[in-house]
């Protein structure tokens, strides 16, 4: 039989061709323990995985452009993520998530320096740049450098504050509503909310016409 593909390709690394890490050894333990032990069926851990890897960053934008827009959800927003991502029927999951507020003077950047954590269910899978050991390391030494790159350059009175989330503990970055946004609806507000003005690479932005 011949192929119709003699052409030369590129190698496609498996993602196996790399060690595990310490994380994923002990995550993949844990789920076939669990299995093991009759506390979950392989089904459901395979449903659980098939829900985090639909998710995206829509939900945490709607959370946002309520809480621009609401000045009581946004006081609950930043007291408790989970319990106000729940009034708007978003279940965010059981680790808790703070959100942080970006200010005039202040901008919140998140990261994990162990691994990925990351709060999946509001801003699905994380980009590849999240979980890249240069971006997890850099990004506490010299955050501004890290911010530059990615094209976002702070005035040098505005404290850049770097949060690092857990197994234990997420973070949600609460952007500034962008200047010029006044008329534009709730609907208009989530479509400026990206996943990066969550995570603090990036800041909302209206475009101008």
């Amino acid at each position: 039989m011949t192929s119709e593909h003699d052409h030369p390709h590129p190698h496609q690394p498996d993602l196996d061709d790399q060690p595990f890490e310490y994380h994923q050894v002990m995550a993949e333990a844990v789920g076939e323990l669990l299995i093991e032990k009759g506390v979950i069926s392989a089904d459901d851990l395979r449903r659980t995985v098939e829900l985090i890897d639909s998710k995206s960053p829509a939900e945490g934008a709607r959370l946002v452009a309520r809480a621009w827009c609401d000045g009581d959800f946004k006081t609950r927003v930043l007291a408790d993520v989970n319990v106000a991502a729940a009034e708007l029927g978003i279940d965010a999951g059981g680790i808790p998530i703070r959100a942080v507020e970006n200010t005039a003077k202040v901008h919140n950047v998140i990261c994990c320096t162990l691994c990925s954590c990351y709060p999946r269910l509001l801003l699905g899978l994380p980009p590849d740049w999240y979980k890249a050991r240069a971006y997890r390391s850099r990004v506490v030494r010299e955050p501004r450098a890290v911010l530059a790159e990615f094209g976002l350059v702070l005035p040098a009175d505005v404290e850049v504050r770097v949060h690092d989330s857990t197994a234990d503990l997420r973070y949600l970055v609460l952007p500034r509503r962008p200047d010029g946004s006044d008329a534009l609806s709730e609907e208009e507000l989530q479509a400026l909310v990206t996943r990066d003005c969550m995570i603090g690479t990036a800041v909302p932005q209206v475009a101008r016409g």
